[in-house]
């Protein structure tokens, strides 16, 4: 019979990961139970994928504020520190901050506007326009900034983050000063040892401002890259990808070799157990963003830091509408069908460039796979950190 399902995504419940539990078994036979809980059965090229949380969780990844205190004084000598475009966020700055602002004399604090990088808001660009500010070249002091837009909370938090960050700071024995601009050399005239926040355009900022003079300049990426005093670290992504855990600690992004392998066991064990070949990723951050807030959800390094080879690439669709209203306007019914179904079976190579493929996502699957992970399993008391993908890879003449 023909299949009339496509693509399913189920979220599988599992326990409270705790650090040191075996997540390879727990992840296997979690996936296992549901399928015969759930009546329905694996197939070859299925898509297992974990949270990230609960594999650093496992991994037991953590890191205190006196760790990253530690490791910011030795890298930027304790004295005054630009801290520059970090996002608003309780979750993932708030405490990173606090271990920042404890390893420094004085932090100068310097906030991009009108939003951050995700897009979460100081101000709205209609405010801009009404306070006559070009945010490309104009630094504002922080009683400008009052004097132009006031005392302004977060549209979903209710908070100010220029008050909330600069009382964390001075909470943690440190002197504040604010700076509102979007040009990384800005920063420059207050200080040459800087500490860029930024994710996914830290390298060019890094860059720009080592080549304007900077004595000493370290991404979140560079800082808890190895232990201290025993502390977890991710040798890649370092304090990015982070998540606060406690008051005084951060949980990090997972530890990539010990990511790869997670997946690569998992994979070796379904196959083991059912003769199925799956494919299997650790997912973070969706890669989407939000038409009412303007948050861009992607606050990790990547969508994915750990999958197996059969992730690797993007789609390679043709968009069935083109097909039907242009190659084959002028049939229908199952003559449509077996013309549509002809050309998917013909398909060859990589179809950019062709026409009946225009609209389909260029995306890596990774990003793609791993936002719909991130939307099954949510943020919040769902409990399904494992997630289940089943016809992903099929197409209209899938049986």
């Amino acid at each position: 019979m023909e299949r009339k399902v496509g693509t399913v995504s189920r979220g599988i419940r599992c326990g409270i990961i705790r650090e040191g539990d075996n997540l390879v078994d727990i992840a296997v036979d979690s996936v296992l139970e549901a399928a015969e809980s759930e009546g329905f059965a694996l197939r070859d090229r299925d898509v297992i994928a974990l949270t990230e949380s609960i594999v650093a969780r496992a991994q037991g990844n953590y890191v205190s504020v006196d760790d990253i205190a530690a490791d910011v004084n030795a890298k930027l000598g304790g004295g005054t520190v630009g801290v520059i475009f970090p996002i608003l966020s309780r979750n993932r700055f708030a405490i990173v901050l606090r271990g920042i602002a404890k390893g420094c004399r004085k932090i100068v604090l310097m906030l991009s506007y009108p939003s951050d990088e995700v897009g979460n808001a100081l101000v709205t660009l209609d405010q801009i326009d009404e306070a006559g500010v070009n945010p490309y070249s104009d630094v504002l002091d922080l009683a400008k900034y009052r004097e132009l837009f006031g005392y302004r909370k977060h549209e979903f938090t209710g908070v100010d983050y220029v008050e909330y960050y600069s009382n964390l700071i001075k909470e943690c024995g440190a002197e504040v000063e604010v700076v509102f601009a979007n040009q990384p050399k800005t920063i420059l005239s207050y200080t040459d040892c800087v500490i860029n926040c930024d994710i996914h355009t830290r390298e060019r900022t890094k860059r720009i401002l080592l080549a304007a003079g900077a004595k000493a300049v370290c991404s979140l990426a560079d800082l808890m890259t190895k232990p201290v005093n025993g502390s977890g670290y991710n040798e890649r992504y370092g304090l990015l990808g982070s998540n606060k855990s406690t008051e005084d600690k951060v949980k990090l992004f997972p530890q990539s070799q010990g990511a790869q392998k997670l997946v690569e066991a998992i994979q070796a064990q379904i196959l083991a157990k059912t003769g199925k070949h799956v494919e299997v990723m650790v997912y973070g951050d969706g890669a989407f963003k939000d038409p009412q807030g303007k948050i861009w959800e992607l606050a990790d390094p990547v969508v994915s830091p750990a999958f197996t080879d059969g992730l690797i690439g993007t789609p390679n669709e043709l968009k069935l509408k083109y097909l039907a209203d242009n190659d084959f306007a002028n049939l229908s019914g199952e003559a449509l069908r077996d013309a549509i179904s002809a050309s998917i079976k013909a398909k060859e190579g990589s179809l950019v460039g062709n026409m009946a493929s225009q609209g389909t996502t260029p995306r890596q699957l990774t990003d793609l796979i791993g936002s719909l992970c991130d939307l099954t399993s949510g943020s919040g008391d769902k409990g399904t950190p494992i997630i289940l993908i089943q016809g992903y890879f099929d197409n209209y003449t899938t049986l």
